[in-house]
């Protein structure tokens, strides 16, 4: 069995002599004593009965008995996520509720209750998501630009077993959420408690699950793995090098822990730019983003501030739109 979803993971029973059942307009779960574990906490009234349906993709649901619709919906599970992304459940804020939707993991393989590692949205500069350990942070996505998170190259691959994904931004949620275009194929995203994000495909002719991605334990991948002003790359050796217009304070970057250093200190308006390409945008949560310009005046806004580092698209659909300005390391 796969668990998708579990209602009272950090509260569970003690026996199995528990009940699921209505309440007025809410749904409860309740323990051999008749005390509720857990409930759908909400307030009001209806006038028709409610009802509670399993639906077809995964998502349970209580909803008025007499209403059709997303208008009949009072509550549905695929708004409070477990450990797992099913199809057509979205990950990420809905501005009206403030409800930010994320994945955490399983204690371990047996234990359904929370565990350490949250993937979830963070709304600082650009939305990305984040990956936390016990209160760390050890994975970014980088933020959506356009075609796919910038830190996760191996989305485009996706297409290839059929899963189309697509990241919102606008007025009612910044969410990201995919489908599967092969009727009767099942996908699935995961908050491993081992420390991985999986996306999964289910093959009926092994009846097992085959991984299409999953975070990589790569030296690039770990947040932070190399000091500012110096980039990662996996095939050289070591991972991290000085940024050109850089070089290490004690002369070799021997470890992921040399400093980097300018070997010129910048004159405020003679200075050009040196393009990095394939690279996973550093982290915004410091940096100004204006996505109505473009590249060229993105430029000009970088060198007429002395303290400007960095500029960048933050779309590079149709050759580039937006703007997105860093300020510090």
């Amino acid at each position: 069995r796969t668990y998708a979803w579990v209602a009272n993971r950090d509260n569970p029973l003690s026996n199995s002599a528990g009940t699921l059942k209505i309440s007025g307009i809410n749904l409860v779960l309740l323990n051999q004593s008749n005390i509720s574990v857990w409930s759908t906490n909400l307030t009001g009234a209806m006038r028709s009965p409610v009802v509670a349906e399993l639906l077809s993709n995964g998502n349970f649901v209580l909803k008025d008995s007499k209403t059709n619709g997303k208008g009949g919906l009072l509550w549905q599970s695929f708004d409070y996520p477990t450990d797992t992304l099913l199809p057509h459940m979205k990950l990420g804020l809905d501005l009206k509720t403030k409800n930010n939707r994320f994945l955490t993991s399983w204690k371990n393989s047996y234990d359904p209750s929370s565990g350490s590692l949250l993937y979830k949205l963070e709304m600082l500069g650009l939305p990305e998501f984040f990956m936390w350990r016990s209160g760390g942070l050890v994975f970014r996505s980088g933020p959506w630009d356009g075609f796919r998170f910038g830190g996760i190259p191996e989305m485009e691959r996706w297409k290839f077993v059929n899963i189309v994904y697509n990241f919102t931004e606008n007025k009612e949620e910044i969410a990201f959420t995919y489908r599967v275009t092969t009727p009767n194929v099942y996908a699935r995203m995961m908050m491993n408690f081992d420390g991985f994000l999986t996306t999964m495909t289910w093959i009926p002719d092994t009846l097992e699950w085959n991984i299409v991605w999953q975070t990589s334990a790569d030296s690039c991948d770990v947040y932070m793995s190399c000091t500012p002003n110096s980039y990662c790359d996996p095939n050289e050796r070591p991972y991290c090098n000085c940024i050109k217009g850089f070089e290490p304070r004690s002369g070799a970057l021997d470890n992921t822990y040399t400093e980097c250093i300018r070997k010129t200190q910048l004159r405020c308006n003679g200075d050009g730019f040196f393009w990095l390409r394939n690279m996973k945008l550093p982290d915004t949560s410091g940096a100004i983003v204006d996505k109505r310009i473009g590249l060229k005046e993105c430029e000009d806004r970088c060198i007429e501030d002395c303290n400007c580092t960095a500029f960048a698209n933050t779309n590079v659909q149709d050759g580039g739109s937006g703007c997105v300005l860093w300020t510090s390391e």
